[in-house]
């Protein structure tokens, strides 16, 4: 079961933990996209926490 409501078809290229995220496979800790954007919020990154999911949707 993946928490999804059975419409979730888990990538296993992608993992994620991020279960506030629509995209999110519940038990199974992968993302449903087939691929995602991956962006950062700072000028000059230097450490992981500048970078961002940006396919993130809240569900």
């Amino acid at each position: 079961m993946n928490g999804n409501s059975g419409n979730c078809h888990a990538n296993n290229s992608i993992k994620c933990t991020v279960e506030q995220c629509k995209f999110h496979c519940g038990n199974e800790n992968y993302c449903s996209l087939d691929c995602i954007s991956v962006g950062t919020h700072e000028s000059n990154p230097e450490v992981c926490e500048c970078v961002d999911c940006q396919s993130f949707s809240k569900k």
